[in-house]
């Protein structure tokens, strides 16, 4: 790891209201990987929320989910979908209880499909480990988080996006 600071701030966000979607946009291609960290809540219920890079609405996503809340677990697969997903098992519909991190690998190479691996966890319902893949080869400039089935993230939730200086 390089000597210094490594984690550069390059946006936060903190909603004033509920929004259906967050976005970052015009990221620049100046660090070797990418952190997203999150505290939110999702309104009027609990649901998936959904992950999309460069406004790329096509089907060129895959992930797959483990979680699980002390006494159950459970695991999901999506290929071929609209977005990386997170599952609604980590969601907490009415406090900013859930915290999420999200590592985006390589994501300036513009020759390998991108990675993300997600970790969320809230106290009052459960742990969730997701990893990602969009299949593209272009550098990422922009990332959308959004929520699927209508649902929205709640006023006061951050979102901090990171550059990393040299993973």
């Amino acid at each position: 790891m390089a000597a210094g600071a490594t984690y550069v701030p390059i946006a936060t966000q903190t909603l004033g209201s509920s929004a259906s979607t967050v976005t970052f946009s015009s990221i620049p291609s100046t660090y070797t990987d990418l952190v997203l960290i999150m505290q939110s809540a999702t309104t009027p219920s609990a649901d998936d929320i959904g992950m999309r890079f460069n406004n790329d609405s096509g089907t060129n996503y895959s992930s797959t989910a483990v979680s699980g809340n002390g006494s159950s677990a459970y695991s999901d697969r999506s290929s071929n979908a609209l977005s990386i997903q997170l599952d609604y098992r980590s969601y907490d519909s009415t406090t900013l209880s859930r915290m999420s991190v999200i590592n985006i690998q390589n994501y300036a190479n513009t020759s390998t499909y991108k990675t993300a691996i997600l970790r969320n966890s809230n106290a009052n319902v459960g742990v969730e480990a997701t990893v990602g893949l969009w299949r593209s080869t272009s550098a990422i400039t922009r990332v959308d988080l959004y929520g699927i089935g209508g649902n929205s993230f709640a006023s006061g939730s951050t979102f901090t996006l990171y550059g990393i200086a040299a993973a």
